[in-house]
């Protein structure tokens, strides 16, 4: 076998196990994203994947396709032993040593592999059993009926709560939630000396601040991020600053043993106001 058929037959070969190595690393990455074999596990079979994609295909230009400009003389008028000479010389070549067919019927394989295992990620947008992700946006751990609790776990109770500061409360068992905290305060109404309680949502629905200044007097919260005031006198609607809408009310109510416990979620989702639009 002469010195370029040898060549190109060496340059299929490797092409073929840079493809066989795209396709096996394409289902490797798949069976650790579902055996959750970690980040680094999934970073170094898909980079090998598209590794050994892109050298299969820059060998495959580089070694089997031609290179260079060429241009082809004719003459005037194709004589009849000119044209036969080329026929003969068609047929006579000897034939490539690298059967391209099954080069491209690799490439498919690696590819539809390596396609199918980037499916695979999209389970993580919507897990099986799980809430859409726009409806876990909307609720938050109140809607199962807690207790209430402050924030180093104690359970709250009506006497706890009075008219002079905001109790920060959050829902029992999950103290980490983030649209989760809550505050409890007791404003007077005419007439009243102890005052009704109320609950509403900590975070302002400007920017996600903390509503941690409170206004006896007055019963007025205010956010200290851009000065936004709420009048809980009025379902906590903002009098001034920036914010537009009013805190989001939580629904509570005594239970059996004595303890303030929701009876269901934020009447709003909590927060900055563009998760309700």
């Amino acid at each position: 076998m002469s010195a370029e058929p040898l060549r190109q037959r060496q340059a299929g070969i490797r092409i073929r196990i840079a493809f066989i190595v795209a396709t096996l690393a394409g289902a490797a990455f798949a069976v650790c994203y579902a055996v959750d074999a970690g980040e680094q596990a999934l970073g170094l079979t898909i980079a090998l994947a598209f590794g050994s994609i892109a050298y299969g295909l820059g060998a495959w230009a580089r070694l089997l396709l031609p290179t260079g400009g060429y241009v082809q003389s004719r003459e005037p008028s194709l004589r009849r032993p000119r044209e036969e000479s080329l026929l003969i010389q068609e047929f006579t070549e000897e034939p490539s040593p690298v059967n391209r067919r099954s080069l491209l019927g690799l490439l498919g394989l690696a590819g539809t592999t390596i396609g199918a295992a980037l499916l695979f990620p999209l389970r993580s947008l919507y897990p099986p059993g799980q809430p859409a992700p726009l409806t876990e946006l909307r609720q938050t751990p109140w809607r199962f009926g807690p207790r209430l609790v402050t924030t180093d776990g104690q359970p709250v109770r009506p006497t706890m709560v009075t008219t002079e500061a905001t109790l920060t409360v959050l829902p029992e068992g999950n103290l980490e939630a983030g649209d989760a905290p809550a505050f409890v305060v007791r404003v007077p109404g005419p007439g009243q000396d102890g005052g009704t309680i109320h609950a509403y949502s900590l975070l302002c629905t400007h920017a996600g601040c903390p509503v941690a200044l409170y206004e006896s007097t007055t019963a007025r919260v205010l956010c200290p991020c851009h000065q936004s005031v709420f009048d809980l006198r009025d379902a906590a609607k903002p009098i001034a600053g920036p914010a537009a809408r009013p805190l989001p009310a939580l629904p509570i109510a005594v239970d059996a043993d004595g303890f303030l416990r929701a009876t269901g979620d934020f009447t709003s989702p909590p927060g900055p106001g563009f998760w309700g639009r």
